[in-house]
């Protein structure tokens, strides 16, 4: 195949993906943009239940309390949070009916107490609000089952359209540094794309891998001998919808004061309850940049200390990567450009493919003249 044949392959490829995934690849890039900084975000759009009064705490029981005031009949707590960055109390509740059928997490009630007061600052569901909307809509396109597979199909397709733009970005005629320059074309939208195509395509490329690693956990942990249980299966929908106690055998503050005897002074993270799946207190404390988490058996009281999750892993970092976690400023900023930019090479993209239709239909009708 010559050099022409091969370009006008690749030209092929990478309009068609651009045309057919462009009403995708806008919504999933703008999200992905806005969540580098979701807790800034989530501080904007719902500033209610960050409206705290101060840093003082509390006894946890006096959280529960006042939760419990304000949940409908038949829920139960299932885990309280406590602050951090001057942030709310926030505690989870779950309802105590038959588990729902759809696929996804269960719907739980959050409630969100001012930490001086216990104050109620706000009750929403925990799939209610506009960050939560942008993860749904980013992870699976808010298509519960198939979704995720589709937004990892289109992280490939990314992938493959970063290299064919590459291809087509460089100059057929001339050095390299012909193809730097802004002005390639007589049109603004043409020069935009070459110009930004080529600038974000690495970190597009890296960003589009790293997505479709989270989409597609199990084949991505057989290339690199990590273990990763399927998605979805049996046992963690089971998890996910456990039952937590309605009455547990150990009172919540007798629960926290047995964790801290092997925690030591560490400050209270977080209290998940017993559940009818795991009859055990799971209570973490913050100790560096490390949480420490301990076992508490709702039925003897008896303690162990929890096994502390991995922190290391290639899927781990693929997913630090990809959003942007503990990674710098430098690595999110250009992450954000890595969503606002595919969006305007998407538009740019379709005005070119509409524009070269009509310019070819007048060819077509003067060949025939």
């Amino acid at each position: 195949m010559s050099k022409l044949a091969m370009r006008r392959a690749w030209f092929q490829v990478h309009k068609w993906i651009g045309l057919i995934l462009a009403i995708l690849i806008i919504p999933l890039s703008l999200s992905g943009a806005a969540l580098v900084w979701h807790d800034a975000l989530d501080r904007i759009v719902d500033p209610s239940r960050y409206a705290v009064s101060g840093a003082t705490m509390l006894s946890p029981d006096a959280y529960v309390a006042a939760a419990a005031a304000r949940l409908a009949h038949g829920e139960r707590i299932a885990q309280l949070t406590m602050p951090e960055d001057g942030g709310p109390v926030v505690i989870a509740a779950a309802a105590a009916g038959s588990a729902p059928k759809q696929p996804g997490p269960p719907q739980r009630t959050m409630v969100y107490l001012d930490p001086p007061t216990a104050r109620v600052l706000e009750v929403s569901p925990s799939n209610g609000g506009l960050v939560r909307f942008l993860h749904v809509l980013h992870g699976s396109l808010q298509l519960p089952g198939v979704g995720r597979s589709i937004v990892g199909w289109i992280g490939v397709a990314m992938m493959v359209s970063c290299f064919t733009g590459l291809w087509l970005w460089w100059p057929t005629i001339g050095k390299l540094t012909r193809g730097l320059r802004y002005r390639r074309h007589r049109d603004v939208d043409t020069n935009l794309h070459h110009l930004f195509g080529f600038w974000i395509a690495l970190p597009l490329f890296v960003l589009s891998l790293t997505g479709a690693w989270i989409s597609f956990p199990q084949f991505f942990g057989k290339i690199t001998g990590e273990a990763s249980r399927p998605r979805g299966g049996p046992d963690r929908g089971a998890m996910m919808r456990a039952k937590p106690l309605e009455k547990p055998a150990q009172p919540l503050d007798v629960a926290i004061g047995k964790a801290r005897a092997l925690a030591g002074g560490a400050p209270l993270r977080s209290v998940a309850w017993p559940t009818d799946l795991s009859a055990d207190w799971t209570v973490a404390f913050a100790r560096g940049g490390t949480p420490v988490g301990v076992k508490i058996a709702d039925d003897t009281g008896g303690a162990t200390a929890a096994p502390a999750r991995p922190q290391g892993g290639v899927a781990r970092w693929m997913r630090r990567i990809h959003d942007g976690t503990d990674m710098g400023a430098l690595w999110q900023v250009i992450i954000f450009l890595g969503g606002i930019l595919p969006a305007v090479l998407a538009v740019t993209g379709v005005i070119m493919w509409w524009r070269a239709r009509g310019w070819k239909a007048e060819l077509a009708a003067r060949r025939a003249a």
